[in-house]
C-alpha cells in the first residue's frame, strides 16, 4: 500500500512539474506582453506630454497676441476720442462764437 501512495505521489510530482514547464513559456509571454505595455504606456505619457506642453505654447502665444490686439485696439480707441473731443471742442467753439454774434446783433 505504501508504494502505492509513493507512487501516486511521484505520478503527482511528475504531473505537475509537466504543468509547471507548460505554465513556464505563457508566464514569460505573459511577462513580455506586460513590458511591452508598460513601454506603450511610457510613450503614451511621453506624447501625452509633449501634446500638453505644445498646447501650453500655443495658449501662450494666443495671449500675447491678445494682449497686442487689446493694445492696438486701446490705442486706436484713444485717437478717436482725442479727435472726437477736439472736433466737440471746435463745434462748441463755433456754437459759442455764433450765440455771441447773435448777442450783438440783438444788442443793436
Amino acid at each position: 500500500m505504501n508504494a502505492k501512495i509513493a507512487l501516486a505521489a511521484a505520478l503527482a510530482a511528475l504531473v505537475m512539474a509537466g504543468c509547471a514547464k507548460k505554465e513556464e513559456p505563457a508566464m514569460e509571454q505573459a511577462k513580455e506582453e506586460a513590458a511591452a505595455a508598460a513601454a506603450a504606456a511610457g510613450e503614451a505619457a511621453d506624447a501625452a506630454a509633449a501634446a500638453a506642453a505644445d498646447a501650453a505654447a500655443a495658449a501662450g502665444e494666443a495671449v500675447e497676441d491678445a494682449g497686442a490686439a487689446v493694445a492696438e485696439g486701446a490705442s486706436d480707441a484713444a485717437a478717436t476720442t482725442e479727435e472726437a473731443v477736439g472736433d466737440a471742442v471746435e463745434a462748441a467753439g463755433e456754437h459759442v462764437e455764433k450765440a455771441g454774434e447773435a448777442m450783438q446783433e440783438a444788442a443793436k
